[in-house]
């Protein structure tokens, strides 16, 4: 009759069943913590996303709105100004005159064009800022968590 040694790894007799569920039962608790700690970690960002989200298109809604209501403002002056213009054109009681009183609008357009310009332009670079603030804060809170 063979006899099994206490050493061999191999026989039935070293395989414990008590040993194996107990490390069985820590790994599957293990396994559970860790999938609770991700699943904690991602209903985190989901929720810090949807809250950048929101406070984009809020941004987005706000900027559009003072962007349209900058431009009507440019719209209205420019209508006033030629409805002006046109009022003195018809006053106008010499060829000279008539130049004279061109020019002079048109220079006047000129700069008003370009005050009007920069006016816009500021607006837009203000709105794209606001607009871009929520997304660059999450980044940079998502990196700072990373690095931690």
């Amino acid at each position: 009759m063979a006899t099994v040694k206490k050493d061999d790894v191999f026989s039935t007799a070293a395989f414990d069943p008590s040993k194996f569920s107990e490390s069985f039962r820590d790994f599957a608790e293990k396994g559970a913590a860790q999938s609770k700690e991700a699943f904690a970690k991602l209903k985190t960002a989901t929720e810090e996303a949807g809250k950048t989200v929101e406070a984009t298109v809020q941004n987005a809604q706000a900027g559009s709105l003072e962007i349209g209501l900058k431009a009507i403002d440019v719209l209205r002056t420019n209508a006033e100004s030629s409805l002006a213009h046109m009022e003195a054109l018809l006053r106008v009681k010499s060829v000279g005159e008539l130049f004279e009183l061109q020019t002079a609008f048109i220079r006047k357009q000129a700069e008003v064009t370009v005050e009007q310009a920069k006016s816009i332009q500021e607006t837009t670079k203000k709105v794209a800022e606001k607009l871009a603030k929520p997304s660059k804060d999450a980044a940079e809170k998502a990196m700072a968590s990373f690095k931690a």
